[in-house]
């Protein structure tokens, strides 16, 4: 995934770039670069490494003041991060800039017959044919939009595209398949962005895009076409939050940020979810309550930490509605032949709604016949728009890239969704489910009473920056609350970190165990699954006796797991289905502090981006 922004207007286009790459630096920063069009020509600047480079090169060697122009963070694929294959790429007249997100999969026979005609590339990217195919066109057209329009035509794969031309100094063109991109619209100014955090500063109204639409910005208006060249409907929508939002406001980095509003966006993404007559609503269905009741199979399709959130409700889902519910890493999905129809429930979890292998994988289910729902935390992004159904998390934007705040109100909305469904099926009575909420409707006070105890926590996280290995043990919804504080460990601290399910302990994994070794244990409340606490309890003593060092993570009031843990962390009691909400936090504050203490970029963990918008 990479950062785009463009812009035409009556500001210094650099500046209103460069901010606008500062609030996407988390897509991509791997290189920067910028164009801009001023004195009726082109000056562009670019650097491998984070936009500070950038910033630097453009103190040495400024470009000039310009009304329009557009820049770019690049997260790479074709080509290694170096100032050569960083974007905006140039024709060999440099009147043509380009930016890119995605992956042009024809760009090597593409290049082949540029090159036969005489074209000069100079970088590794597939990106760069794009500026000199819009080259040609633009010859024969005079028209940036239409030359836009031809070469989409002519490319294969996933791909956002925005572009400049010398000869059309007030108009920036923008292109998409498969890949995010908005406009925003402000007094005398327009925007492209491939996230609003770009442009919240200066406009609060937003138009989203949809498939293979060519959009022309200029700053007296937006026309949008289809690759075809025919007038495309386009959806307006204002964005609910401000630019404060998006900045660290007094934290050392976003991630600790977005841990701390966590309790906040606990509480949003409940805020009403409950009509008038007492039922449960989500934000958009087109699905009727028949076909809901038709469902016979529910398949929970995510990438990484939205893959632990499905797997959390799994277990809502199969104990509130009793229909068979599977998890599938999205990723996977659709190269298995997996079995759908039109009584299977697909529900589609990303936070970005842009990631590319979930969107695979609901096209591909909704190809089957299978109606789509979506959980999501963009509003007007592409798996939202292409699903039948929808709930929005509330979670405000995530920075960070490695995920906090978005995985404990994905938790929220998979909750939702299988009270919905065991609303219209009736298997749940509406006191039942109003019990449930209720409880919800706690957890943000308690996420905020976790969150106020973790200063033990952090001063055990950086007595173990030394260490090369942490395991993770979980028994029933334990379990996936374990992979995520493993993978929490590996996006950041860089370390060896696996979760497993505890029961699994003796078939293998407790050959691991040595000397010190530390292994954090999430244990679940002796109410109510007492079986379940008894059987971890004993996990715990078999590890602790061939020397591990237990981290205990257990509820307030049990005191069976004392004498068998090391290091012992408390979280408020709750109901068991509903135990990650709290339990995951120490984890998240845990792999922060540690990455912290280890000298590590907690915001910007090497080789990763916030979303993946290619397969």
């Amino acid at each position: 995934m990479c950062g785009i922004v463009g812009y035409v207007g009556s500001q210094s286009a650099l500046d209103v770039v460069m901010a606008g790459l500062k609030r996407l630096e988390y897509r991509g920063y791997d290189s920067a670069g910028v164009a801009v069009l001023a004195d009726g020509g082109l000056a562009a600047a670019k650097k491998a490494g984070k936009l500070v480079n950038l910033e630097k090169e453009l103190v040495d060697r400024p470009l000039p003041t310009g009304l329009t122009g557009i820049g770019h963070t690049r997260w790479a694929t074709h080509g290694g991060p170096t100032d050569a294959n960083a974007h905006p790429h140039l024709d060999n007249a440099g009147r043509v800039a380009v930016v890119h997100n995605g992956i042009i999969e024809n760009f090597a026979a593409l290049r082949s017959e540029l090159e036969e005609r005489g074209h000069e590339l100079a970088s590794e990217t597939d990106t760069e044919v794009v500026a000199h195919l819009l080259t040609e066109e633009f010859s024969a057209t005079a028209d940036l939009a239409e030359a836009m329009r031809l070469v989409c035509r002519r490319l294969e794969g996933a791909f956002t595209l925005v572009a400049v031309h010398a000869d059309e100094p007030d108009v920036v063109v923008g292109a998409r398949r498969n890949s995010p991109l908005v406009v925003g619209v402000g007094e005398g100014e327009a925007f492209l962005a491939s996230d609003v955090a770009a442009f919240i500063a200066h406009t609060r109204s937003a138009i989203e895009l949809g498939q293979d639409q060519v959009v022309e910005v200029r700053r007296d208006g937006v026309t949008v076409t289809g690759f075809d060249g025919r007038p495309a409907d386009v959806r307006s929508f204002r964005i609910d939050w401000d630019a404060s939002a998006a900045e660290k406001g007094g934290y050392d980095y976003f991630m600790l940020k977005e841990i701390a509003e966590q309790p906040k966006a606990v509480a949003d993404t409940l805020l009403g979810r409950i009509d008038a007559a007492g039922s449960l609503t989500l934000d958009e269905v087109r699905i009727s309550d028949a076909e809901l009741r038709e469902v016979d199979k529910v398949v929970i399709v995510a990438c990484g930490t939205a893959f632990h959130a499905g797997m959390i409700a799994k277990y809502a889902i199969e104990h509130w509605t009793r229909i068979p519910c599977e998890v599938e890493l999205a990723s996977e999905f659709r190269y298995r032949d997996p079995i759908l129809g039109p009584r299977s429930l697909v529900i589609a979890i990303s936070q970005s709604g842009e990631t590319m292998d979930t969107l695979m994988a609901l096209r591909h289910a909704r190809e089957q016949g299978s109606k789509v729902l979506a959980i999501c935390n963009t509003n007007g992004s592409t798996i939202p728009r292409e699903s039948d159904a929808v709930l929005y998390t509330h979670a405000g934007p995530e920075v960070a890239v490695a995920s906090t705040k978005a995985f404990l109100t994905q938790l929220v909305a998979c909750y939702l969704v299988a009270l919905y469904l065991g609303q219209v099926r009736g298997t749940k009575w509406g006191d039942e489910i109003t019990a449930v909420i209720r409880d919800l409707s706690h957890i943000s006070g308690e996420v905020e009473r976790v969150l106020e105890t973790m200063e033990p926590v952090r001063a055990l996280a950086r007595s173990l920056a030394g260490k090369d290995t942490v395991l993770f043990l979980g028994r029933h919804v334990g379990y996936p609350v374990a992979l995520e504080g493993a993978l929490k460990l590996k996006e950041l601290a860089y370390m060896h970190a696996e979760g497993f399910a505890a029961g699994e302990l003796k078939h293998g994994p407790i050959a691991l165990i040595e000397e010190d070794l530390p292994v954090v244990v999430v244990v679940p409340s002796p109410r109510g699954r007492s079986v379940i606490h008894d059987k971890i309890v004993s996990n715990i003593q078999e590890i602790r006796a061939r020397g591990a060092r237990t981290i205990v993570i257990a509820e307030e009031g049990d005191e069976t797991v004392v004498p068998y843990a090391d290091h012992l962390i408390r979280i408020p009691a709750t109901p068991t289905l509903l135990q990650p909400l709290v339990a995951t936090v120490p984890l998240q504050v845990f792999a922060c502090e540690l990455a912290t203490a280890r000298g590590n970029e907690v915001d910007q963990p090497r080789n990763l981006a916030k979303s993946v918008t290619v397969e």
